[in-house]
């Protein structure tokens, strides 16, 4: 699996013919665009897995789960200066933000 940190308007190319454009979105919703030949199929999860009657073949497929903000200790601190009152943010290695 490849885990990847994009912007607006970044793009992955699969091959040759198959082309995923990310649009924006929220914290919780991501919009794609998807470019891919008519001969492919393209369902959504959620349908597939409305179609499966039996808990053992719901089980057996594959599931992704989100990986939730990284813990306070891993995340980089932010430092408030106060410059001649005037109050910036800068990163701990002293760039401002």
């Amino acid at each position: 699996m490849l885990r990847l940190t994009v912007g607006p308007e970044d793009y992955l190319m699969i091959g040759d013919d198959i082309k995923i454009i990310f649009l924006g979105g929220s914290k919780n919703h991501t919009r794609i665009m998807l470019d891919v030949p008519k001969e492919l199929n393209i369902v959504r999860s959620k349908v597939v897995e409305s179609g499966i009657e039996n808990p053992e073949e719901k089980e057996n497929l594959p599931h992704y789960y989100a990986v939730p903000d990284l813990p306070e200790k891993y995340r980089k601190k932010k430092v408030i200066v106060n410059d001649g009152g005037r109050k910036t943010r800068q990163n701990n290695d002293g760039n401002g933000a």
